[in-house]
């Protein structure tokens, strides 16, 4: 009858009762194990990857506004919104020929990030909490001005990050430098 399929016994159970059983069972753990660790990896590095790629396309189209000769208005505005997307800030504005004013904490051009006479811990502590950050624009030699960022609450930007920044300073720098030849104001 057709009903008797139902009460048949089943076939090719999953039990484990033998010594085979218990190293096939280990071994698909371990290689399902290592196969999710590895696209983790992947997926990790990848977007690492594509994050850097778009620094470079930031940088790239720094520098390709200053080789066409660009306005260094224009150059500003968009290292302004670079770095505030770059470093998590609230607001980057440049001010020329202004450094030090209100005492915020400076990043240094090697990344570091200094708070008075202190070398402030970036790595671990981010950008120092109520306080604007400095980054000081130089050209031709000559001191340009600044970079004042406000950081968004909890911005932690990393080394790599820092020291972007500071190249994209320098694109600023160079274009001030090239806009008004040394020795005029």
């Amino acid at each position: 009858m057709w009903f008797d399929f139902f009460l048949t016994r089943p076939y090719e159970r999953f039990t484990i009762t033998r010594r085979t059983d218990i190293e096939t069972t280990v071994l698909l753990l371990v290689i399902g194990v290592a196969v999710t660790e590895i696209a983790v990896w992947g997926r990790r590095h990848y977007a690492i990857a594509s994050r850097r790629a778009g620094y470079l396309d930031g940088i790239s189209k720094a520098a390709q506004l200053v080789a066409a000769g660009g306005f260094a208005a224009a150059l500003i505005d968009q290292v302004s919104g670079q770095l505030m997307r770059l470093l998590s800030l609230r607001s980057c504005v440049f001010q020329y020929g202004v450094a030090g004013l209100g005492r915020p904490a400076r990043l240094q051009r090697d990344g570091s990030v200094t708070f008075g006479q202190l070398r402030w811990a970036a790595d671990g502590e981010g950008f120092p909490a109520g306080t604007n950050v400095e980054l000081l624009v130089e050209g031709g030699g000559i001191f340009q001005g600044r970079l004042l960022m406000t950081p968004a609450a909890g911005a932690r930007p990393a080394l790599e990050q820092r020291l972007l920044a500071v190249a994209f300073a320098d694109q600023v720098g160079a274009a001030l430098a090239s806009s008004r030849p040394v020795g005029q104001s």
